[in-house]
């Protein structure tokens, strides 16, 4: 019998919030329906958090438990779970506390009410210091001048989806996921939900992550960059011909003395940089072409738990 509900999150060193997540979200659906289900990815964490799953699904048996075969990523386990979730409503969630189950009820009226297909979280404040905070405008302004479609500021993993958006949101075969890209790219009725989102103490996205999500982002749903590459090169190229129309006029009049080696230095590493830059921005396209044409699987589910047959290692 398929379940009325399922929540999904994904596990990467989870021991310390897993258990009383699935107690907080057991709890949280039941109110709703006792028909539910929870769905938790192990995404490769190195510590303890599959046995604990493991554990919370002898106490709960709406528990199921997807076993990744190695850590693939946030977005590619989050991917991964919404395909194996089997309710009627899916709700997604981080399982980490940030997000606090009991938001399931809040998000479930905005959705009868509405009769839209997605209520999403939206951060009533940008959580963190204020670096986490400076980045995350950074990210938003930057990500949504190159789009198309731009995704909501703020945006946080929390939302709660009708099966059919699920079933649209899965079909993308994307090998390299941007789930916010592709929350917006599947369309339909979505409807956002202010929250207070909680912060822990450290953050597994530094620096070099962020940056990584925001290239990976704007390249798998922007051609932009490459237009302005066309632009800036036209933009060269003028110049150019102005500064030799310039030279060709001071060389007539005379005016034109020895060359000086500063600025034909700066010109060098100007132009050396410039073409650096943007066979750069198209090696990363070319990647990305390279990657999605091979058609190979974004997850390799190792073991599942909770459904029939039912293996233990």
């Amino acid at each position: 019998m398929t379940p009325r509900l399922s929540i999904v999150t994904s596990m990467f060193k989870s021991s310390s919030t897993l258990k009383e997540f699935c107690v907080r979200s057991a709890a949280a659906a039941a109110q709703l329906t006792p028909d539910f289900e929870i769905v938790l990815v192990n995404d490769g964490s190195p510590d303890d958090s599959l046995a604990l799953a493991l554990e919370a699904r002898d106490r709960e048996p709406r528990i199921r438990v997807i076993d990744l075969s190695r850590n693939f990523g946030h977005h590619k386990a989050l991917m991964t779970g919404l395909a194996h979730a089997r309710g009627e409503l899916v709700f997604l969630i981080d399982c980490d506390l940030e997000e606090e189950p009991e938001w399931l009820a809040r998000f479930h009226d905005v959705l009868k009410r509405s009769g839209a297909d997605v209520a999403y979280g939206v951060q009533d404040t940008r959580k963190g210091n204020w670096f986490e905070r400076v980045t995350g405008k950074l990210f938003f302004g930057v990500f949504n001048r190159l789009l198309v479609q731009p995704i909501p500021e703020n945006i946080i993993t929390v939302r709660l989806m009708t099966r059919r958006y699920v079933r649209a949101l899965v079909g993308h075969e994307d090998r390299e996921v941007c789930l916010a890209g592709l929350w917006v790219l599947t369309g339909f009725d979505q409807r956002p939900v202010v929250v207070h989102k909680h912060s822990r103490a450290e953050s597994s996205y530094t620096i070099r992550r962020r940056i990584s999500v925001l290239v990976d982002a704007i390249t798998s749903f922007s051609n932009r960059p490459l237009v302005y590459i066309f632009q800036i090169g036209v933009a060269v190229m003028l110049l150019s011909i102005a500064a030799g129309v310039l030279l060709i006029e001071q060389s007539l009049s005379g005016h034109v003395g020895v060359p000086g080696w500063a600025s034909i230095m700066v010109s060098i590493w100007f132009l050396g940089g410039l073409t650096i830059f943007c066979v750069g921005i198209i090696g990363v396209y070319l990647a990305k072409v390279f990657t999605e044409t091979k058609r190979r699987p974004y997850t390799v589910v190792r073991a599942e738990y909770g459904s029939e047959p039912d293996e233990r290692p």
